[in-house]
């Protein structure tokens, strides 16, 4: 996800600050080609492969970094890279997020997995010189409060409101503002410091995909080829977010829950193709 502050205050959306093997120079908003959006069909594949794999397999009494290494080796077996691990110097190949951590939590031996924990997990692959990129809430155990259950069924809910916005000459906001009201009708708030974006040989590319209606980005009209990366986040009290000292993992302000949903999809002639779909 991009920071929605640094998109303004850095007046261009999606620049690139990152130098380095994954990193390519900022071209504006790419239109895929059927060669392209196959190598990231493939990519996307594999972090559906993965998540869907950690979602079977979490239990109460593993770390959040046996969930890392898992996804690493997992990655790695199927001919790919994991896209987060040394992006902008991020030390792991999954955020993961727990509880009232919204996104960016680093996995560790000390962050153990309970029964009732909301946790998010975020990853990607990089294959053949493209990224993809989703992100899963799961409820652990069987004892969730129903307020973490609700919580995520209505952001994943909101994902797939948003995605069915997804068809040639429709716009971003068509995106936000399906996303936006989905979310307030069930009485959460949409955290709007961070966006979805653009993705393909960058993890982070342009257009800025955000969850919430706002004039302070370009509507984009949506074309065939489009490749996006659509990741609602929804906290269970207020939007208001904070940085921990760590430098990457944001919490909620209120200590309350909070859920993400991600799938990268490529907008098609009639519609779109959720390139990361689990089955």
């Amino acid at each position: 996800m991009k920071l929605f502050a640094d998109l303004l205050a850095s007046g261009s959306v999606g620049k690139q600050t990152q130098t380095g093997p994954r990193i390519q120079q900022r071209r504006g908003i790419e239109i895929k080609s059927a060669r392209e959006i196959e190598i990231m069909r493939k990519a996307s594949g594999i972090v559906a492969t993965v998540l869907r794999e950690i979602d079977q397999m979490v239990a109460p009494g593993q770390t959040t970094a046996d969930l890392d290494a898992y996804a690493e080796k997992r990655i790695r077996e199927m001919g790919a890279q994991p896209s987060f691990k040394g992006y902008h110097g991020f030390p792991a190949s999954i955020c993961s997020s727990i509880n009232n951590e919204v996104v960016h939590g680093i996995p560790g031996t000390k962050k153990v997995i309970r029964s009732g924990d909301l946790l998010k997990v975020d990853t990607g692959a990089y294959y053949e010189g493209y990224h993809g990129d989703s992100c899963i809430s799961i409820c652990v155990g069987d004892d969730a409060p129903e307020l973490a259950r609700t919580l995520s069924r209505v952001a994943q809910e909101a994902l797939m409101l948003g995605i069915d916005q997804v068809k040639p000459k429709n716009t971003l906001l068509d995106i936000a503002g399906a996303i936006e009201d989905h979310v307030k009708a069930n009485g959460f708030s949409v955290v709007e410091d961070y966006t979805g974006h653009g993705v393909g040989r960058n993890l982070h590319e342009e257009p800025s995909v955000f969850n919430f209606r706002t004039q302070a980005l370009p509507n984009v009209t949506l074309r065939e080829g489009m490749t996006l990366a659509i990741e609602p986040i929804l906290n269970a009290g207020s939007k208001s977010c904070r940085t921990l000292k760590d430098g990457w993992t944001v919490v909620t302000q209120d200590g309350g829950l909070s859920a993400q949903w991600e799938h990268t999809i490529v907008v098609t002639s009639d519609g779109y193709e959720i390139l990361t779909d689990r089955g």
